[in-house]
């Protein structure tokens, strides 16, 4: 049996028609560059999102790129964000002139430690004040802990970008005097940033990306930003970037719009499948460490998006041999990710080479993701299981 890691085309079968047309119709309008159809779409993406503007940009990069660029950071200043994440994550960081900070992740959600967050942020009060920033990634489609950490923001006055490129959709629940109250990723922080990269809950046919915010005065500077800071054209008040959203892509993207909240109740529902398939096989939590949905926990959660399962990550021993194994059995699977950002070659000040996060580092070597798009079969699924079963048990 065949079980990629991801399959594109029942979704493009399912929506060729109406892909070809909305293609076409840009093609034939010859404007190509932002216009009616990007403007619906942020409209989509804003309002799905709760917050008041959406500003369509080129990438999830650049959409934390032009988010840094229009807080003024640069050299000198600092950013707080997790080690455990996409190089985009600290790369736009470095990209401004500005140094990442980094703190551990959570050991169940992989997420930021809101209490390393504290300590770090108070760390810096007393050395100088130069976090600027803080950037949660709501990993692998599941919120960060954005209570604590907004609480954070408002006590230290810093403001957070949430990277909520694997989150488009997800919801946290804020509890407040005994309520809770579900709020979107991308309407919590400053800003969000999305990515609509092909692999994503909502993926275009290229790239593209999306900042979310509800600040006006914000929402303004990223659009001048997005367009090399020409307000108006040829007067450049701020040095921005080319970071516009191509219409092809926010048109083929507010088609597929349509179909998201299904595709996230399918990935759920596929996730519900690995648990049960994993606890029957005798496999659940060890040898194998399943994702925790932590907010599935919550009354009502099951009327939100607790978690839009960008990915299903298991933790698991003799983590390359098992993918080795998988692959060939016709498994899709892929390390997301293999080192952590203090790790990689590129960051060559020897302040972090001596750094450690001893669950992030854990999580590089023991992670692996495995098929959930939405369209795959029960059956497909089940195999995918009796694979693992048989490399750890030999049945």
């Amino acid at each position: 049996m065949n079980v990629p890691l991801l399959d594109l085309k029942p979704q493009l079968t399912l929506l060729r028609p109406q892909i070809i047309e909305a293609v076409t119709r840009v093609i034939d309008s010859t404007g190509y560059i932002l216009g009616r159809e990007v403007t619906v779409f942020e409209e989509k993406i804003a309002g799905y999102c709760d917050a008041a503007f959406g500003i369509g940009v080129s990438s999830g990069t650049d959409a934390l790129l032009a988010a840094l660029m229009s807080l003024d950071i640069g050299p000198g200043d600092l950013v707080l964000t997790t080690p455990y994440t996409f190089f985009a994550t600290m790369g736009t960081v470095l990209r401004t002139g500005a140094q990442p900070v980094f703190v551990d992740v959570e050991p169940e959600t992989l997420n930021i430690d809101p209490q390393a967050v504290a300590e770090a942020l108070e760390a810096d009060r007393k050395t100088g004040s130069r976090i600027k920033a803080i950037i949660p990634v709501h990993l692998y489609g599941q919120c960060a802990d954005m209570q604590r950490i907004l609480a954070l923001s408002q006590e230290y006055g810093i403001p957070v970008i949430e990277d909520a490129a694997q989150a488009i959709g997800a919801e946290f629940p804020f509890e407040q005097n005994g309520r809770i109250t579900w709020k979107r990723a991308g309407s919590m922080g400053l800003c969000g940033c999305f990515s609509f990269f092909p692999s994503k809950n909502l993926g275009g046919i290229g790239d593209g990306g999306m900042v979310t915010t509800s600040d006006i005065s914000f929402a303004e500077i990223l659009r001048s930003n997005r367009n090399h800071g020409a307000e108006p054209k040829y007067y450049h008040s701020r040095v921005g970037g080319n970071f516009r959203l191509d219409p092809i892509q926010a048109a083929v993207l507010a088609i597929k719009f349509d179909y998201l909240e299904e595709w996230h109740a399918a990935r759920r529902q596929n996730a519900a499948h690995y648990r049960q398939l994993f606890i029957d096989a005798g496999l659940a939590e060890a040898p194998v460490i399943l994702p925790r949905a932590i907010y599935a926990e919550v009354d009502g959660a099951e009327q939100h998006n607790h978690h839009i399962y960008n990915q299903f990550i298991i933790l698991v021993p003799r983590r390359d041999e098992l993918r080795q194994f998988l692959q060939e059995q016709s498994i899709g699977c892929e390390i997301y990710y293999p080192l952590c950002l203090h790790q990689q070659e590129c960051l060559k000040s020897e302040t972090y080479r001596h750094q450690s996060f001893p669950v992030s580092e854990k999580a590089a070597a023991t992670s692996l993701a495995l098929p959930i798009y939405p369209e795959l079969s029960y059956e497909q699924l089940a195999y995918v299981v009796t694979m693992i079963q048989r490399f750890y048990h030999g049945t």
